[in-house]
């Protein structure tokens, strides 16, 4: 088709304010997709189990569509004023059937890399506001990354039709953005009113991409999967020429080389055509069997092209949480590798290695996007492989030793809360070090930016934000630098014998308080056994805190009846060198079970 017919555009919104329920109206619109389906079966494009369960779309979905213009079905009334009739920025449209290449995209926070490449395949983008919660943290932050990549944003405000909707007040959120009015859409994605308006819209306001038709192929990958007997399918964004099946293919960044086994669209399923052209979005099944080599913001090109220019922006996104994994027996080992293999191959952020603990036997050491990413992972290892494993407390990677000194990773902390939860927000961000840098008011709302640890996360800053603010904060962050960090490592000893897997860095003035509670912790779930159990929290050579767990003691005077006073001190002397003895010969032993409790993420 030709580029001038073809609109590359995605929805962009926070998590939950109903970009897959727009997707949804828009197939049935176009009739790509049969009402009857869509009936059974809300939310189509989060075709992902888990997806669907949770209500948030936590894997991209493109989708090809096609639509004749002008359409009859935007005839729609309206009881706000609508924009259709504005010309302002549109573009000269011909009457003809267009090719809509839509990407419906994550709304969580860990997978923001990924929604940067779906932008960099698109031209326009639909920024979609909760007329019941208007404007929220990842709606500026979505809004910024869109408006850095150069993309035409048009603003919808969606669920109007919903009682608690507060239209006008989302509208003054929007122009504080620095939207007009009368640009502004007004839709219920839930009953279709004014979709078709915004369709057409995208088709008048969106440009057409502009590829070089005769230049020698060259195109984006922003995503990819991998099929267990085709090996990884590439989602790409043809930026020039064009390719066919059996093409000869390379990937600039990890010099992979391959052949396009396969080449085709999305409707949303694969659908084989035998050739993409410029500007069009599609898949090319590269039967590479590591998608680990076939990287989220890599450009593949045709072989012999050596000097083909890469599509800026490519990065290698970084796991920023790590958990020690374990099976609950060592019977289940085996199965765990074989799933912890399996995922790694259809997720290219997941990183692991194996690791061995003294008390917890063999294990594996996994890096994470996030937390919502590790609870994924989590789900998918119980849906998908029936395993619950033990997930040890969540870290962060520190880098430097005692010597040198720790840097700990930054985060800048954007949150968006109604004014009247103001104090309990700021309450809670000084207690997590948090550095005020902006406050501003807007309506009712108040805009408050932090720079703040990233370990604060794992520390509980998400759930104390929703507790004081009744739920209604929203947040975001994104990564900036290392900071020097004040850190000590809390060793665990029990009898002077050191439980690796209790072991942590803690910020140094918070250090006698974590110790304490994990001294106190363990003498209240440890059984009593037959020697005394001292239970330490070292810094090095100096114990912060301590506490004992007395033994087990038989009264060996209970049968003496009678007899003087050297008999008895007798079998107390005897029975306290057996004490000593069995205290030096014996080995610690902590039951699973506390191991478990004292470790456990869950």
């Amino acid at each position: 088709m030709q580029q001038k017919f073809i609109r590359n555009f995605a929805i962009i919104a926070h998590v939950d304010h109903g970009k897959s329920t727009l997707s949804d109206r828009f197939l049935e619109i176009t009739g790509t997709i049969r009402k009857e389906k869509l009936d059974e079966k809300e939310q189509f494009l989060d075709q992902n189990p888990i997806s669907r369960e949770r209500g948030i779309t936590i894997k991209l979905a493109p989708v090809r569509m096609q639509w004749q213009y002008p359409s009859t079905k935007t005839q729609d009334t309206n009881k706000f004023q609508i924009s259709n009739t504005n010309t302002q920025n549109s573009l000269e449209i011909a009457s003809s059937t267009y090719q809509l290449n839509l990407i419906d995209t994550p709304g969580h926070v860990d997978f923001s890399y990924e929604v940067s490449r779906t932008l960099a395949a698109c031209e326009g983008v639909i920024l979609l506001v909760d007329a019941t919660k208007g404007v929220q943290a990842q709606t500026v932050a979505h809004l910024k990354t869109a408006r850095k990549e150069g993309l035409v944003i048009i603003p919808a405000i969606n669920k109007i039709d919903a009682p608690l909707a507060h239209t006008e007040k989302v509208v003054k959120q929007l122009e504080a953005l620095g939207f007009v009015s009368s640009e502004i859409f007004y839709i219920s994605a839930k009953t279709g009113e004014n979709v078709p308006i915004l369709l057409q819209a995208v088709i008048e306001k969106i440009p057409p991409p502009h590829g070089r038709e005769d230049a020698s192929f060259r195109a984006l990958i922003f995503d990819a999967v991998y099929d267990e007997h085709r090996g990884v399918v590439a989602f790409v964004r043809v930026l020039d020429g064009s390719i066919t099946t059996n093409t000869p293919v390379q990937l600039f960044q990890t010099k992979t080389k391959s052949n396009a086994i396969d080449v085709g669209y999305f409707t949303p399923s694969l659908v084989s055509s035998g050739m993409l052209a410029a500007g069009e979005i599609g898949y090319i099944v590269t039967g590479i069997k590591d998608i680990r080599l076939c990287r989220v913001g890599d450009t593949i090109f045709r072989q012999g092209k050596e000097s083909i220019e890469p599509f800026p922006g490519y990065t290698t996104p970084q796991p920023m949480v790590f958990f020690g994994v374990y099976p609950k027996s060592t019977d289940e080992l085996v199965a765990l590798k074989e799933a912890i293999g399996k995922l790694s191959l259809i997720d290219a952020s997941l990183s692991f290695s194996e690791e061995y603990s003294a008390f917890l036997g063999s294990g594996f050491r996994i890096g994470f996007l996030g937390l919502l990413h590790a609870d994924i992972f989590r789900q998918r290892l119980k849906q998908e492989f029936h395993l619950a494993p033990l997930f040890t407390l969540p870290h962060v990677l520190y880098e430097g030793n005692t010597e040198t000194g720790y840097l700990e990773p930054y985060m800048h902390l954007t949150i968006h809360v109604p004014k009247e939860y103001i104090g309990g927000v700021m309450t809670v961000c000084q207690k997590k070090r948090g550095a005020m840098t902006h406050m501003e008011y807007q309506e009712d709302t108040v805009i408050l930016e932090y720079d703040m640890p990233y370990a604060m996360f794992l520390k509980g800053l998400s759930s104390d934000l929703k507790s004081v603010s009744s739920g209604f904060a929203s947040l975001d962050y994104a990564l900036t630098d290392y900071q020097p960090a004040e850190l000590v490592n809390l060793e665990i000893r029990i009898n002077d014998t050191p439980i690796d897997v209790l072991s942590e860095f803690a910020y140094t003035d918070e250090a006698e308080y974590v110790a304490r509670d994990k001294t106190g912790k363990l003498k209240d779930i440890l059984p009593r056994q037959q020697v005394k159990q001292v239970i330490q929290c070292y810094v090095g050579a100096r114990v912060l805190s301590r506490d004992e767990i007395p033994p087990f003691r038989k009264d060996v005077l209970a049968k003496m009846s009678g007899g003087d006073r050297t008999r008895k001190d007798k079998l107390l002397e005897a029975q306290k060198k057996g004490k000593a003895k069995m205290s030096s010969i014996s080995k610690v032993e902590i039951p699973q079970e506390a191991l478990f409790h004292m470790v456990s993420s869950e």
